[in-house]
């Protein structure tokens, strides 16, 4: 089978690899985003999946919008491949694209659809607290994530699985669904199944007031919006802005997903009745701050002062000099 693949972040590295690998497959060339520029010095940097075709001399096409971009139209329709496979691209396809495969364009999403249809659906679904998470194969059509579903692979989430975990998690899964997928809809052997819109949700992009901590919250929604969000939640400090990165919610009906030992000291834990939100009420020797929220504690395991690396609830605690009654104020 001859396969264009269309993809940008390292979540689909593993997908591009597998098609490279595999001997079922040839991969006529690549579609990725432009390269943007990252980090301090603000350089252009190329895509995860860039680095795999250029590693590779694969044909590379980087159009600022693939669906106006006639050169790379031109080329793609001239490719005749059997299937586009795309992977967490980030541009839109117009129905043009959608229609020159011979079998069409195959679509790996971070979710059970139809839930979370959208951009970021790993996020949210952290975000909401979800117990269990998948990916689906499906068909493209012109749809936000509306095609028929082809497979679909479920997996359960870890109370303190973040983003990055769960995303390096699911990028395998992902690779070797859109094997099987791509095998059987060659063979023949798969029933595509319209989607129920009845029972979609959606995962937009995050906006940046998304990542903004406000203590009267419950412990267990600020953990989740910790973890989906990750590493970006910020909340402020002596009139700083403090990054949130890693959390534990202490509350007896988590007790049994904590590691033994934070499942031990979060036992030990006696509320203080008179403690308002954000407020620290506990120092953990070896672990960090507890801070009220406005229902349950919150441990804090690892933050991130400006300008400085992330570091260990319990060395911020002890560079601050952070005392019992200290106050951490909302995010924004």
């Amino acid at each position: 089978m001859n396969i264009i693949f269309f993809g940008t972040p390292a979540f689909a590295v593993p997908s591009l690899e597998r098609l490279l690998s595999h001997p079922d497959f040839t991969v006529l060339g690549v579609v990725t985003q432009p390269d943007k520029r990252r980090g301090r010095g603000n350089q252009l940097t190329p895509s995860p999946i860039k680095a795999i075709a250029q590693a590779h001399n694969l044909p590379l096409y980087q159009p600022k919008s693939v669906k106006k971009d006639e050169e790379t139209l031109d080329k793609l329709r001239l490719a005749q491949a059997d299937a586009f496979v795309v992977v967490a691209y980030g541009q839109i396809l117009s129905q043009a694209i959608l229609d020159m495969p011979r079998l069409g364009c195959i679509n790996a999403h971070g979710s059970i659809l139809p839930c979370y249809r959208g951009a970021a659906p790993i996020q949210w679904s952290l975000y909401h607290g979800e117990a269990e998470t998948g990916i689906t194969t499906m068909l493209m059509n012109a749809g936000m994530d509306t095609g028929p579903m082809l497979l679909t692979v479920r997996t359960p989430i870890a109370l303190l699985e973040n983003f990055d975990d769960l995303a390096a998690r699911l990028a395998p899964i992902g690779a070797d669904l859109l094997i099987e997928t791509l095998q059987k809809l060659s063979q023949q052997t798969i029933q595509p199944l319209l989607q129920d819109d009845t029972q979609a949700t959606y995962a937009p992009l995050i906006k940046k007031e998304a990542y903004w901590l406000d203590w009267s919250r419950s412990a267990i929604a600020l953990h989740n919006q910790i973890r989906g969000f990750y590493p970006a939640c910020s909340a402020t400090f002596r009139g700083d802005a403090l990054k949130i990165v890693a959390t534990a919610p202490l509350a007896s009906a988590y007790w049994s997903q904590l590691p033994p030992a934070l499942s031990v000291i979060a036992q030990a834990w006696s509320p203080v009745a008179t403690a308002k939100p954000g407020e620290v009420v506990g120092l953990l020797k070896g672990e960090g701050a507890i801070v009220q929220t406005g229902e349950g504690v919150l441990l804090l395991r690892t933050v991130q002062l400006p300008g400085k690396r992330p570091q260990s609830g319990w060395d911020f605690s002890n560079g601050t000099r952070l005392a019992l009654g200290d106050v951490l104020g909302n995010g924004g």
